[in-house]
């Protein structure tokens, strides 16, 4: 018998750009009030299918009040690394973790999407007694197992202790335990990436359960008590090798994406909000030596607004903060996608040269003050939220759901769910697809998309491109 890895795995970013196109798409649908359990839809997005734009599947689960937020694969382009024993493993199984629950889904998608079923399902309790971690939040793919962030430690508030990264074993799907050995000065996690050949990781920071389970708690924004550092990490050591803080009014530093090609030693930060001015930030790291540098490489200003439009939470400063929810880089690392979920804008920036990103693309739906109508004049709720890029950099998929309670503050009217594509000029520029709607069933709201075959924030590479 002769194995070979699974076709879906490329050793380069620009092997992975010219794969097929994906065919489906996997989103959260997320029941707002818990009054339902949520779910798993499968979303046929090829253009020539006379499903194209329909949900052809859903798994739903068999508990309510999980609070789906992000997911990932069992298995990626990292398993190619020549330091992997998993390379004939295949990208078969989703990680769904419950963010308020504390529980993780296994969904197996195989043999095809549409047949997608429930293969294991992982109780909080586990988590709790092998790791001390609640909340589970981001799950990446790596050489050697699943690794899967937290937002909360140990207790029913989840403030005993500091949250961090948990591992998962990438074929039982057995929780092995902590990954951290020596986190030193690390007291707050959101999103964590890496570089793995040049072995190192980055980890963002949110907030812990009590700030934002409940809601944004405004006198903790307002004394800058959110998250503002972000942390590099010898990967195989395990342990803390530097933390930076942005500065205080810089609150709640969230998704961070390394360059896709590991020569590049680079990557970019979103930063939902300054204290002292509502703007929101992108950031540009990378390393001199063995010292990491970051600086603030981009702003977006927040924009005045009628009071009269704009919830109580915000009613009192006459404007509408940009709320840099979500960036996601494409392949080849040439563009960055910015979600601006309070403004209801997302941007293109061509990030060529990391550190002097240039705005070069536009498009707006929602947004707590403009309310921009979908292209076919449907209207939009909430703003461009989580992003996903197709592995060519053509599609960028876009929901409009942040977290069941931050919706409900910002976005008083409801934020029903929504899926939406919008097309990539390669030259730059991006404009919504007109032909394709999605249907979300009543009651549910939409978070994060992955992609059938992978996507820009699922895999990691371990080869350059040539």
């Amino acid at each position: 018998m002769v194995q070979r890895p699974d076709p879906t795995f490329h050793a380069s970013p620009k092997l992975a750009s010219e794969a097929p196109p994906e065919k489906f798409a996997y989103t959260l649908l997320l029941s707002g009030d818990f009054s339902k359990p949520d779910a798993l839809a499968i979303v046929d997005v090829d253009p020539a299918s006379a499903q194209y734009g329909k949900i052809v599947h859903t798994v739903t689960m068999p508990n309510k009040g999980d609070e789906f937020h992000h997911f990932g694969w069992n298995a990626c382009s990292s398993a190619l690394s020549p330091l992997s024993g998993h390379a004939f493993i295949e990208r078969r199984y989703l990680i769904i973790p419950g963010l308020r629950s504390s529980r993780l889904y296994i969904i197996d998608t195989k043999p095809h999407p549409t047949q997608a079923k429930i293969h294991k399902i992982i109780e909080p309790e586990e988590i709790f007694h092998k790791t001390g971690y609640s909340r589970p939040h981001t799950v990446h793919c790596g050489p050697d197992g699943i690794y899967v962030s937290t937002l909360g430690g140990a207790g029913p508030d989840g403030t005993d202790g500091p949250p961090g990264i948990f591992i998962l074993d990438c074929e039982t799907f057995d929780v092995l335990g902590r990954w951290e050995i020596d986190r030193g000065p690390q007291l707050l996690h959101y999103d964590f990436w890496w570089n793995l050949p040049r072995d190192y990781m980055v980890s963002s920071e949110w907030g812990l359960p009590p700030q934002f389970e409940n809601g944004i708690v405004p006198e903790d924004l307002l004394a800058n008590k959110y998250g503002h550092h972000i942390h590099f990490w010898n990967l195989r050591a395990r342990r803390n090798v530097q933390t930076i803080d942005l500065g205080a009014n810089h609150q709640m530093a969230l998704e961070v994406r390394p360059a896709h090609d590991p020569a590049r030693e680079y990557g970019f930060l979103g930063v939902v909000v300054d204290t002292t001015n509502l703007e929101g930030s992108i950031w540009t790291w990378w390393r001199e030596g063995s010292e990491f540098r970051i600086e603030k490489t981009a702003t977006i200003p927040a924009e005045p607004a009628d009071p009269e439009l704009l919830p109580p939470l915000l009613k009192g400063f006459g404007a509408v903060p940009p709320l840099v929810t979500d960036i996601d880089l494409s392949l080849d690392d040439k563009f960055l996608y910015v979600a601006c979920w309070g403004t209801g804008e997302l941007r293109q920036y061509d990030v060529t040269e990391p550190r002097k990103p240039k705005l070069v693309g536009s498009v707006h739906a929602g947004g707590i003050a403009r309310r921009t109508p979908r292209p076919d004049g449907t209207p939009w709720a909430g703003g461009p939220q989580m992003l996903e890029i197709s592995r060519d950099g053509k599609r960028v998929y876009v929901t409009n759901s942040l977290y069941s309670t931050w919706d409900d503050q910002f976005y008083p009217e409801g934020v029903p769910g929504a899926l939406a594509i919008v097309n990539v000029n390669p030259a730059g520029g991006i404009a919504f697809d007109k032909t394709f709607h999605v249907e979300v069933p009543e009651g549910y709201r939409t978070h994060q998309v992955r992609l059938e075959g992978g996507d820009c924030s699922t895999d990691s590479f371990c080869y350059s491109s040539a």
